[in-house]
Formats: C-alpha cells, sequence, structure tokens
C-alpha cells in the first residue's frame, strides 16, 4: 500500500463513499500482516519508497503463492526474483483470480504483476557479454517494475571496446547507469572513464576457473581506480534495479 492509495482510503470517507468500518479493514494491516509463514509488510512502501518483493530461492510454492496472495489482494502489485517456470504458473493463475496478468522473465526468473504503467528518466542497463543478459534482465524488471524507463545495451565487453561506441548518445542521456560484468570484471571502469553519470557495477558469477564464481570480478570492481563506482554483490540485478530506480527519480520532477 503507498501514499495514493492511502488517500484514496481517506478521502473515500470524507467524501461518503467508504464506511469507517470498510475503511478500517483495509488499513487494519498496516504495518505488516502475519499469514503464518511469513509477515508481509504491506507498510514498506511508504517508509522505504519500495515495496516488499519476494525471493523465492528456498521458498515453498505454496508459501510464496500465500505471500503473493496477500499482496495482490492488498496492492494489487507483485514483484518476484529467482522464481521458476512452475512458480510462474501458480502466480499467473492467482493473478487471474485479481484481473491482473503475471509476466515472466525466463532469462531471470523475475515474475511481475501491477507493473507501473508511467515510466521517467532513464536507465542503461549495460553488459559486458550474453552470458551476463539474465542479471542484466533482472535490473531491466525491476527498475521497469517500480517506474523507470530502462533501455539495454548487450554484448559491449572489453574484448572488443569499439562497441560501445554506438551506445554513447545512451550513455549521455541515462540518469544512471548499470554495468554488469564477470571474468575479470573491467568493463565498468572502462565506462566510468567515459561518462560523468552515476555508475553501479554488478559483478557476476560467470567465467573460467579462477574467475572463483564472481569474485575475481567483485575485487576489481571494488578496486577500480575510477572514482564513486557504487558495487552490488555478485549477480545482484535486482539490487542494482532498485538502487538505479532510485537514483534516476531524484532527477525527475515529482
Amino acid at each position: 500500500m503507498d501514499n495514493k492509495k492511502i488517500k484514496q482510503i481517506l478521502k473515500s470517507v470524507e467524501e461518503g463513499a467508504v464506511s469507517v468500518k470498510d475503511a478500517f479493514s483495509q488499513l487494519k494491516h498496516l504495518p505488516y500482516e502475519d499469514i503464518g509463514v511469513a509477515r508481509v509488510d504491506h507498510h514498506r512502501e511508504l517508509r522505504h519508497g519500495i515495496p516488499e518483493v519476494i525471493f523465492a530461492g528456498g521458498k515453498e510454492r505454496r508459501d510464496i503463492k500465500a505471500i503473493a496472495d496477500s499482496m495482490l489482494k492488498k496492492s494489487g502489485r507483485l514483484l518476484i526474483t529467482r522464481a521458476t517456470k512452475p512458480i510462474y504458473e501458480d502466480i499467473s493463475a492467482l493473478c487471474r483470480q485479481y484481473n491482473r496478468k503475471a509476466k515472466y522473465y525466463d532469462r531471470s526468473g523475475v515474475i511481475m504483476a501491477g507493473e507501473s504503467r508511467k515510466k521517467t528518466g532513464l536507465v542503461a542497463v549495460l553488459c559486458a557479454g550474453t552470458s551476463d543478459m539474465p542479471v542484466a534482465e533482472e535490473t531491466l524488471a525491476t527498475a521497469g517494475f517500480l517506474g523507470s524507463k530502462v533501455e539495454v545495451v548487450n554484448d559491449v565487453g572489453v574484448a572488443g571496446l569499439h562497441r560501445i561506441a554506438d551506445a554513447k548518445k545512451l550513455l549521455s542521456d541515462a540518469n544512471v547507469l548499470v554495468v554488469a560484468a564477470g571474468m575479470e570484471g573491467a568493463l565498468p571502469s572502462v565506462i566510468g572513464g567515459m561518462t560523468d553519470k552515476p555508475i553501479i557495477a554488478v559483478p557476476t558469477s560467470v567465467g573460467y576457473g579462477t574467475s572463483l564464481g564472481g569474485i575475481t570480478a567483485l575485487f576489481a570492481m571494488l578496486n577500480s581506480c575510477v572514482p564513486g563506482i557504487a558495487v552490488m554483490n555478485i549477480d545482484n540485478g535486482f539490487g542494482a534495479g532498485v538502487l538505479a530506480h532510485k537514483i534516476n527519480s531524484l532527477t525527475v520532477d515529482r
């Protein structure tokens, strides 16, 4: 539940369209609802600016469905990360009960419903190689769900830097850049030397042997000689999408 929804409820009470009893029923689960398997934080968007998101990893399908049902009932919106196709099928059926359509990103496992229709600003997501696309897609889906306009440029790694030339206009137009790379993790530093825009670096677990599942890329990004680069955890496209949206929102008149 967000500020707009609460104001609508209070306005309806003021106008006599909704009874005090019905309004209380809608508001009584602030700040959270205990459904047994989880305490669903319906108040989070009011405090944090970002609604609660379901991380599907490690959860039973029935538990994910119960949490999703609580969220859809209260807000009509839903974002799930790291989900499988069977989970999507469960959620898609549930969404239809609320006249919502679920969307599934099969590379990253993101499920969303009730995506923000109004897109503002511009977030650019660049990934070094096609193998990094699942992480880039998670960023794209997250920032887009929250209300940012997002564009992705794929396969512009340092082995062929001339490929980034075609994206120079996007680098200039975007309010914030998310750069995902595995292996040696050099791309964020290179991009950082080409632009004055905020950069969020995301190390991915892509690579051979001593890439160590993304640790080499993580250390490279943390030790970049380009000052001011923010670094996410390994494969954390979701976190990058949230931060990118928050930065992007600061540049847009509210």
